[in-house]
């Protein structure tokens, strides 16, 4: 031992060793320093994606506020860390608030002027640009806009749908050839025009409010589902505008229907191009009159092929709606406002 100590000093006092020694602890401590920093940062990252959201609803679309106790979006819908509240007096703890067009006040200055850092607020509508007014005055105001759109921050379409493997074909008995369902009828709408033209080569069942036929609730599917065919005619025409007109009255009812709307490739991007007619499929409603009537059963079978592989979701709870924010949250972008909210809902 006495023999290794002198030759310890003396290969400690040669400058290279020195420095490949000193060089070494070095490494050490800033490869302990940043092993330390990436696991702060990974700590971090697990706080924000557990952090529980809390997401206020301005004013509730219906008149009676569901019962939002608990963990609503995680039990009835799968999705957690999300909790809604309709209690304004939560203002300074909400992550997001959420306002919908049609509840919003007359004025800007009827909304809370300040907000709490890293704040969201969300501008819902499912309505079209056609049916959707005074928007000029809400520029620099929301984040975030939640639309039937598929370019919304929050895409909320009316309907989808979802992979079924275990589908299997089911046509219910057919007892006449064409209905509809309408409730707002203008004859400035262009379906009005399309459904006066096209009564006159082919008789349509007609029921709702403006046939002076209301359906209730539970009557409108079993009876929309006699018929072979469905005018799926929306209000207006805007791209990716495709309600429960086709989802609904249509799809879920098991009959096909014929759409007005959007073009039919915007139709295609939903559901099967086998699975409807489009309007503009025929140079004439005379033709389209013809093809509905003259239609064998092997043809119309072949409109059903896409129950094989999936079955109809309906997006009609706002519950659901709202929930679906948290599980868009960590995606959207953050710090931006709508410069133009009428510009971009008219594009």
């Amino acid at each position: 031992m006495s023999r290794e100590l002198p030759l310890l000093r003396w290969l400690w006092g040669r400058p290279s060793v020195k420095a490949v020694v000193t060089a070494g602890l070095l490494v050490t401590v800033l490869w302990n320093l940043k092993c330390f920093i990436r696991s702060s940062n990974s700590s971090d990252e697990a706080l924000k994606h557990t952090k529980v959201l809390t997401v206020l609803v301005w004013e509730w679309p219906s008149r009676q506020v569901p019962d939002l106790s608990g963990d609503v979006c995680r039990e009835q819908y799968g999705i957690a860390g999300c909790r809604l509240s309709t209690e304004r007096r939560l203002l300074s703890q909400a992550d997001v608030v959420v306002f919908l067009h049609t509840t919003l006040p007359r004025g800007r200055d009827r909304l809370p002027r300040d907000r709490p850092h890293g704040q969201g607020w969300v501008w819902v509508s499912l309505e079209s640009p056609t049916n959707t007014r005074a928007l000029a005055g809400w520029n620099q105001t929301f984040n975030w806009v939640m639309t039937y759109r598929r370019d919304s921050d929050i895409f909320m379409p009316y309907g989808k749908l979802v992979p079924n493997r275990s589908a299997t074909v089911s046509i219910p008995t057919k007892t006449n050839l064409v209905s509809w369902v309408i409730s707002n009828y203008h004859r400035t709408q262009k379906r009005a025009e399309v459904y006066k033209n096209l009564s006159r080569y082919l008789h349509v069942n007609i029921y709702g409010k403006a046939a002076k036929k209301p359906l209730c609730k539970d009557c409108l599917l079993p009876t929309t589902s006699k018929s072979k065919f469905y005018l799926a005619f929306e209000n207006s025409i805007h791209q990716d505008y495709i309600t429960e007109k086709l989802w609904r009255n249509s799809l879920l009812a098991g009959t096909v229907p014929v759409v007005l709307g959007p073009p039919r490739a915007n139709y295609e991007q939903f559901i099967p191009a086998d699975s409807f007619i489009h309007v503009d499929d025929f140079s004439s409603l005379a033709d389209l009159a013809t093809f509905l009537k003259t239609m064998n059963s092997s043809r119309y079978q072949q409109f059903f092929a896409w129950q094989k592989r999936y079955s109809v979701k309906l997006y009609a709870d706002w519950k659901e709606r709202i929930c679906t924010i948290c599980a868009t949250y960590p995606r959207l972008p953050q710090g931006r406002l709508y410069p133009d909210l009428q510009s971009w809902f008219n594009s």
